[in-house]
Formats: structure tokens, C-alpha cells, sequence
């Protein structure tokens, strides 16, 4: 999420100013940070019925129990439920369906983000253990139906079940049914910023495909490698996506990325604690007439932002959130691919070549078929088994470069090395997940819940 101060209540007074969220965020290299995110699905081991909001196998009983060991409660109102959890630079949040979420700290190094994500599992389990609870790291949901799910009452969710529908057919399930790994990453420049930008929208139906991790709905395999990069491309196009505007700009600027924001629906804004749903009107509309006497603050605009869903998200941070969740073996793999490629000169310009090799156009037509197909599709004339191991060894090398070694003296490049030997063998996670079985289901809960396990 972006900060807000109390400097951000100012009015904006024109959109070129709107560069200001990005250009205030600039680092020096040596300020760079790595802040992984990681959602899981919890459900009851022997049943399979998924973990509620409230209740007796729920998120308050979970919340609760870690409040008691020392995390702080965060709610939108003095009187609200608890959404999320903070300690230190750590927060824990929850999805519309009660996915939940470690945001992780700014940490200097991809053997830092592993040791926390152990730590986070650790602390969970003497609780998970006695709610009977097993975490599962994919990225689809495999066992319930909409049905089956509760909602977490958070005021924006609220907004977006009636709002997001009509624009994307698949809105609550990318709401309620998917869970990610995300991982946010610094810029020192406009040039550094949009540089990592274009190489990260062109780069990540790529590494989605590589790291296609949701074959299964409903207990059933769905014929798609990842069923939560099909829902994404049913969503509202207006806010997700590849953010065109900036891959087909010559010389992309910040303002290309606004430009693009401003047009897309907002779906709130906030006065004083209160919530005033505001659903559709385009930003740069509500820059020019307001809303309901308001008018557009930089808080507003920080909000905004936050909204919008492209694969990778330009904000405080560059924030890749292209790839499905996975097992904790891979939780790390795919922000080590990250910060292979953009916090190494030498690898981000050679990821550069290889996203120049794409064409743009086939990118786009390519794109269900790489959700399907994963590795065994292609993009254009260009197959997707080669593409990816040569992008794999370009942020490896980058890795390398790093120099940032483990107790063991090994580099960070041992984080992505599980997902490097699955695509030298041809395969996704979610093949992984698919060996052994025959048939297309329905499946066992039990050989369900052990086969995608987060830790097994």
C-alpha cells in the first residue's frame, strides 16, 4: 500500500502533478529493499471446508491468538472488526475470502525473505495445528465454490462485490478464489522506474506462465495451468492488465502511467474515517468536477491507485504481482526472479533484449493460451520452454552478481534454483501438482489438501 500523511489532504491542483507519487519515492541503490507478499488458503484438513472470516475455524480466532503474542489489531473504525494485523514492519491482511497474507518488511536480501516467510509458518503452527488447519500455496482456490466462501467485511470489498461484476464475469472469483505471490521492488530514477516497468509488463505473462501453479476448481482438473491467470483475463480491463498505454509509448514517462490510471474507475474515497463509495467515475473526472462537493486530494490519488491491478503495479514501489501463490519451496522463487533481473544492470539489460525480441501484439494474442498451456505454448513463433529458460538463467547470473551469500556461503540464486530445475524438465508447479493422477476428477479432499499443501 502507499503511505499517506498528513501532507497528502492537500488538493491536487492539476494531473501533471500527479507524478509526484512516484518521483517522492525514488531511491539510491544502495537504499534498495525487497518486500515479498505471499497469500495462502487455509482449510480445515479433514473436510476441506475453507477458513471463514468469524466463527470457530476462522480468521478472529487466528487474529486473536496472535494479538496475544504480541501483533497489534487494525481496524477502518474505533468499533470495527479486526482486518488485519500489524507488527513492527510486518503486516498480516486478508483477501475478500479470507486469503491471508503476509506482507513481509523491506529487507536487503532474498535469504532475509526466506527466513521471515520460515518464521511466519513457524509461528502459525501451534494454532494451525490445533484448528486443525492446513495451508494451501496455489493459486486457485481448489475445493470450494463461491458458495462455500464468507466474505471479509472490509469497506472497500463491499464496494467492489457489487462494483467489479459487471465489468469482468469473473470479478468475486478473482476476489474470493485467488491468491498470489507478489514482491515490491525499488526505483532510483523515472527512467530507472519506467525501464523496470516496461521489461516487468512485457516480462510477466512470461513468468506466469513459467510458474503456472492452479490447475484444479472444484476438486476437478480445469484443463488450464493456471485458472487464476484465467480469471485475470476476465476482469475489468479498465484497471488490469499490460497497461498498453506504456508498452506501445516510445519513450515511456510517468505521466504515461497516470495517464492511464486517470482514466480508469475509482471505487472510494475516504473523509474524516468515513467511506464514501464513489464506483466508476473516472479519476480524471473527479480531478476536474469532484464528487459530491470533495475534491481530489493526493490521499485520494495514493488510494487510487491502489485499486488498480496491473501485472506489475507502478506505486511507492514496483510491485510484480503476476504469479500464482505456491508451496514454500517456490514462495521465494519467484521474487528471487524479480530481483535477478532489476537489481543487476547486467540482467536487466539483458531481459531488456529479450523483451524487445516479443512482439507486442503476439504478446496479447498469446496470452490465453499461455494460462493454459504454460510452458508448452509459444508467443508468436518464439516457444515458451525456451524464452523462460533463458530468462531464468539471466536473473540467475544476476543473482550471482549480487554476491549476497548465505550462512552457507551460497549465493541468492539457491532461491530460485527449484524453479529452474521444473522448467529444465519441461514442467510447471502445476504439473507437479497434476502427476499421478488420472481422470479429471471430482477428486478426494484429502488427496487434494496433501498435494497442494504449502508445506509438505
Amino acid at each position: 500500500m502507499l503511505a499517506q500523511t498528513d501532507d497528502d489532504n492537500r488538493p491536487v491542483r492539476r494531473a501533471a502533478d500527479l507524478v509526484e507519487a512516484f518521483s517522492s519515492a525514488e531511491k539510491t541503490p544502495a537504499a534498495f529493499r525487497i518486500g515479498a507478499e505471499s497469500e495462502k488458503f487455509g482449510v480445515r484438513t479433514e473436510t476441506g471446508a475453507p477458513l471463514a472470516y468469524d466463527g470457530e475455524f476462522s480468521v478472529t480466532r487466528l487474529f486473536q491468538w496472535l494479538m496475544e503474542r504480541g501483533w497489534e489489531p487494525e481496524r477502518e473504525s474505533p468499533a470495527g472488526p479486526v482486518i488485519a494485523l500489524r507488527r513492527a514492519s510486518q503486516s498480516i491482511t486478508l483477501e475478500p475470502g479470507s486469503q491471508f497474507e503476509l506482507s513481509g518488511s523491506p529487507l536487503t536480501d532474498l535469504h532475509a525473505v526466506r527466513a521471515e516467510l520460515d518464521a511466519h509458518f513457524a509461528e502459525l503452527a501451534p494454532i494451525a495445528k490445533e484448528m486443525g488447519l492446513t495451508w494451501l500455496g496455489v493459486g486457485f482456490q481448489p475445493l470450494a465454490s463461491q458458495a462455500d466462501l464468507s466474505w471479509v467485511p472490509k469497506q472497500r470489498y463491499a464496494i467492489m462485490r457489487e462494483y467489479l461484476p459487471p465489468l469482468g464475469d469473473a470479478a468475486h472469483d478473482m476476489m474470493r478464489r485467488t491468491a498470489t505471490v507478489q514482491v515490491n521492488l525499488d526505483y532510483s530514477s523515472e527512467a530507472d522506474a519506467m525501464r523496470k516497468l516496461v521489461v516487468g509488463l512485457k516480462l510477466s505473462p512470461l513468468v506466469h506462465a513459467l510458474s503456472a501453479n492452479s490447475p484444479f476448481i472444484e476438486r476437478r482438473v480445469a484443463g488450464k495451468k493456471s485458472v487464476r491467470g484465467d480469471v485475470w483475463l476476465h476482469m475489468d480491463p479498465s484497471r488490469s492488465g499490460l497497461v498498453a498505454r506504456v508498452l506501445r509509448a516510445r519513450e515511456p514517462r510517468y505521466s504515461d502511467y497516470v495517464e492511464w490510471a486517470l482514466d480508469s474507475g475509482m471505487f472510494l474515497i475516504k473523509r474524516g474515517g468515513e467511506t464514501l463509495a464513489n464506483t466508476g467515475q473516472p479519476f480524471r473526472d473527479y480531478l476536474e468536477s469532484g464528487y459530491r462537493n470533495e475534491r481530489a486530494t493526493f490521499a485520494d490519488w495514493k488510494l487510487h491507485l491502489n485499486t488498480l491491478f496491473p501485472e506489475v503495479r507502478l506505486k511507492n514501489t514496483l510491485e510484480a504481482r503476476c504469479a500464482d501463490s505456491q508451496k514454500l519451496e517456490l514462495s521465494t522463487a519467484v521474487p528471487a526472479l524479480w530481483v535477478g533481473l532489476f537489481y543487476d544492470d547486467t540482467a536487466l539489460a539483458r531481459a531488456e533484449d529479450l523483451a524487445r525480441e516479443i512482439d507486442l501484439d503476439a504478446l496479447f494474442a498469446s496470452r490465453s493460451a499461455l494460462v493454459t498451456r504454460g510452458l508448452d505454448a509459444s508467443i508468436g513463433a518464439l516457444p515458451v520452454r525456451a524464452l523462460a529458460e533463458r530468462l531464468l538463467q539471466i536473473a540467475a547470473d544476476g543473482l550471482d552478481r549480487r554476491a549476497l551469500l548465505d550462512q552457507s556461503g551460497k549465493t541468492e540464486r539457491v532461491h530460485l534454483e527449484p524453479l529452474i530445475a521444473l522448467v529444465s524438465r519441461g514442467i510447471t508447479p502445476a504439473d507437479e501438482l497434476l502427476d499421478g493422477l488420472t481422470g479429471y476428477g471430482p477428486f478426494s479432499i484429502g488427496e487434494l489438501v496433501k498435494r497442494c499443501a504449502a508445506l509438505r
